[in-house]
């Protein structure tokens, strides 16, 4: 379960960390497409040809783990002009992970993953972690969960997930890994239809 249980963060969580990225600039329409957990043999495949097909871009934060088993698909990643963050190499909680622990976790996801970009899984990150962490990255967190990782949610709420509080400067979570392979079909397509009906454009972070 993510830390927020709320599709867009509360206005507390954005005070209490303020110095981490919770949204971008908005002085266009431009939007921010992230994809946690891969790569994925099936998943992120699927969303690279759709992301190709649409002529959009997104940020793919990977762990370490999944780049080491899939390289070519992390390639592709890169080749395809998306951009990449770290996502740990194990995908530890923040929460009940010593600090020491957590930050050499990353840091072995760091030997595969070039980027100087961060996100906590389940969004779950102490004080003390944020401090080790910030001194080599910039810590992204998300303005609107999708919450496509529960299937107990339906493809319906999803996708209203996302087009009921999207803005500019949005920065938005889906995942390209076991859970979704089944159901990115259902949602993105008509995710994406609905950004370029409304003249957003998506960008990497």
């Amino acid at each position: 379960m993510h830390l927020l249980a709320l599709t867009k963060p509360p206005s507390i969580l954005l005070s209490l960390f303020s110095s981490l990225v919770w949204k971008m600039p908005a002085a266009d329409r431009s939007v921010y497409l992230t994809f946690d957990d891969g790569p994925h043999p099936v998943s992120t495949r699927y969303v690279l040809d759709l992301l190709l097909q649409h002529g959009a871009k997104a940020t793919f934060f990977c762990l370490g783990k999944n780049v080491a088993a899939h390289p070519d698909i992390f390639q592709r990643i890169l080749s395809e002009g998306h951009a990449v963050g770290n996502h740990s190499h194990s995908h530890p909680d923040g929460w009940s992970t010593p600090a020491g622990q957590y930050v050499a976790d990353v840091g072995k996801a760091a030997a595969l993953i070039p980027s100087g970009l961060f996100r906590p899984p389940y969004g779950r990150i102490t004080p003390t972690q944020v401090r080790e962490l910030k001194k080599e990255y910039k810590i992204v967190m998300w303005s609107v969960l999708s919450k496509d990782y529960d299937a107990a949610i339906p493809t319906a709420e999803v996708i209203r997930n996302v087009t009921a509080n999207i803005s500019p400067g949005a920065i938005v979570v889906f995942h390209d890994h076991e859970k979704t392979k089944e159901r990115l079909p259902l949602y993105l397509p008509q995710v994406l239809n609905f950004l370029k009906e409304e003249n957003y454009v998506t960008g990497v972070l």
